[in-house]
Order: C-alpha cells, then structure tokens, then sequence
C-alpha cells in the first residue's frame, strides 16, 4: 500500500495503491463460480429446448445471453491470469467458459491482453469501437455508411460486436502465435459442431426429420442465445469507453495512465444484472492491473481512489449513458479528438446524408 500522499500520473503509481489482498484468488473460489455459471447455462438451455410458449421465450433468450456472458468472464479472467494461479489449469477452464460464446482462448487473449489493454482508447492502437473522422466517413461507400450508422446507433451495439470484433477480430484473423490457430479451430469445430447438433436432433421426430423444426430450434437454442450474448457484451464493452467527454488521443499525447484512468469508466449496476456479469462494470481497477479477480475490484476500486478519487469516472445509469453517448459519438474531429454527431461534423451539408439520417 503507498505510504506517502504524492500524485503522479502514471500506471505504475496507481498499482502502488492496491493492496496485496485485492489480489487473493484461490482456486476453489474460481471453480466454484465457474460451476454455477455453467449451471445456470445448462439450465437456460434446458428450459430453451423444451419450451415453445411464445411470451416466455424473450425471457430466456435474455438469459441465456446473460448467463453466456457470466461464462466468457470467467474466462476473461483466466485468460488475464487473475482467477487461477496455474496457467494450465486457467487454460482448461477458460477454454471451456469461452465456448458459449464462441471466443478461442488464446486468439481472443492477443487482441485484448496486448492490443486493447495497451492502447484502450488510443488512435491507431486500440481496435475496440475505433472512431473514425468526418473525412474517413465520408470517403466509405454507400453500404458501409450505413452500416456505420445502424453499428453506431442505440440499436447497434451487438451488431457492431458481432461484425467488428467477433467476426472479424475472433474468425477471419489469426493472431501471430500457434496457440491462436489450434484455439480457433477448437472453437470453430464447436461452434460448427454445436450449430448442427442443435439442427439435427431438434429436427428429428418419430416420423422423420423435419428441416422446419430443425431451422426453428437452432433459432431458437443456438443463434437467438448467441445474438442477445452479442448485445450484452457489446453494449457493455461500449460504455466502458466510450464518452462524449473522453477523447480518445493520438499515441504522442496518450499514455497508459490517460487510457486506463481516464478512458475507462465504472458503473455500480443493479445486483441482479451484477450477478451475472461479474463486477465487469467495475472497470477501471480491471484496467490498472489485469491481474486483479473481479470479485476483488470493489475493493480495488476503493483503494484506488483513497489517493486518485478525482480521476476515476464512476457514471450511475447504463442504460441511460448508452443512448446518451449513441446520440453523440459517432465521428471523431480530427483536431481536438472529441466525438461529433454527423450533423455537427457536415454542417447540414450534402455530405450529411439525410437519407442515413433514420438509421441513427
């Protein structure tokens, strides 16, 4: 624990702060989260196989993407090295934990450990909800203006995760170290795997398959659950970082200090919500040392602002601040770096697109 009232504004001077015990993670706390999360997944999908009663169906898609995103934190957090001490078995239950939602352990370990905890919120560094400036819009073409526009939306938030980050981030690149492909083959042969599972024996009745109900029931179990995991991650990942008062900076004025200070904001969420999603709001310790569990970063958090109070941004409403900042951030100036809607960056001119318009 720091011992003097000096401030400085690096990463290294925060970390003096946290005391050892925000670090404590025995093992058997880990597996014991990690078996009730599994079951509440089992369950969900139990429920979602069996049930065809339409005005229960939103609900447990609901949680089935809840309790897939319980998962991935577990194996989050073992991918950090903070909820096990052995890499092995951190391996082994965070492979498993990623599966749900169709993340490789080490593939998505390299874009998040290296890249987006390096650079969180730096141009041409971090590749989590990048802007883009007024110019680079409007050289895009017709298609992908508009899919800017709905990705940059309130309505976009897992659209954008899917596309951006899992899709393009998680499938069609592989990062520069052999466990990336032999995870990303895993996960794809369980995601193909899975998929046609679900297809086949939801399909299969006493008098023969029927293509019909093997389309509804991996609807129903396998692409719903995936897409409603989509919108909690996405939405989540969105208002950890992005604010109309938080520019992002370029890498001669950005420092580990600004992106994980001052570009990560934290939110006391409804315990309900916070049961399954793990303290992930809590976001900021998370950011000064990966290594701390997230059952410890209350405590962190509280540790952290003993000293640094003044630069840690706690917001109180989620749901609020998303549609707050969809509203507002969608093109960055390219002189002071803060965000700009289209309107202030086209001044109402042709380049505005008007046709765009209700698609944000």
């Amino acid at each position: 624990m720091k011992k003097n009232t000096e401030l400085k504004e690096t990463l290294g001077s925060v970390r003096e702060i946290i005391s050892d015990s925000s670090f404590d993670n025995p093992t058997y706390l880990g597996i014991a989260y990690f078996i009730r999360d599994l079951f509440f997944f089992s369950v969900t999908m139990f429920l979602l196989w069996n049930v065809e009663t339409w005005y229960y169906l939103p609900f447990l898609w609901v949680f089935a993407g809840l309790s897939i995103a319980s998962l991935f934190i577990i194996g989050h957090d073992a991918c950090h090295g903070a909820l096990f001490k052995s890499e092995r078995f951190a391996y082994w239950i965070g492979q498993i934990a990623m599966l749900p939602s169709l993340h490789a352990y080490n593939q998505w370990g390299y874009g998040h450990n290296r890249v987006h905890h390096g650079h969180t919120i730096k141009i041409k560094g971090d590749f989590v909800w990048h802007p883009v400036t007024p110019e680079q819009y409007k050289n895009f073409g017709i298609f992908r203006k508009a899919f800017h526009r709905l990705s940059w939306s309130a309505l976009g938030g897992g659209i954008y995760y899917l596309v951006e980050i899992w899709l393009k981030g998680m499938v069609l690149f592989t990062a520069p170290m052999k466990e990336a492909l032999r995870d990303k083959l895993l996960m794809l042969l369980f995601a193909f795997g899975s998929a046609g599972a679900v297809f086949y024996f939801g399909g299969n009745t006493p008098t023969g398959f029927d293509l019909g109900l093997g389309a509804w029931f991996f609807l129903k179990v396998w692409l719903l659950p995936f897409i409603s995991w989509n919108y909690f991650i996405g939405v989540t990942v969105y208002v950890h970082h992005i604010r109309p008062e938080v520019p992002w900076k370029e890498a001669d004025d950005w420092t580990p200090f600004y992106g994980q200070m001052r570009g990560t904001v934290n939110y006391h969420v409804p315990k309900f919500l916070n049961f399954f999603m793990h303290n992930i709001f809590i976001h900021s310790p998370h950011h000064v040392h990966m290594k701390i569990p997230f059952y410890k970063l209350g405590q962190a958090l509280e540790e952290i602002k003993v000293y640094y109070g003044a630069y840690v941004v706690e917001r109180k409403s989620v749901w609020k601040d998303y549609i707050e900042s969809t509203s507002k951030c969608k093109l960055m100036d390219p002189e002071t770096k803060r965000w700009m809607t289209y309107a202030e960056a086209f001044n109402d001119e042709d380049e505005s697109e008007p046709e765009l318009e209700a698609a944000t």
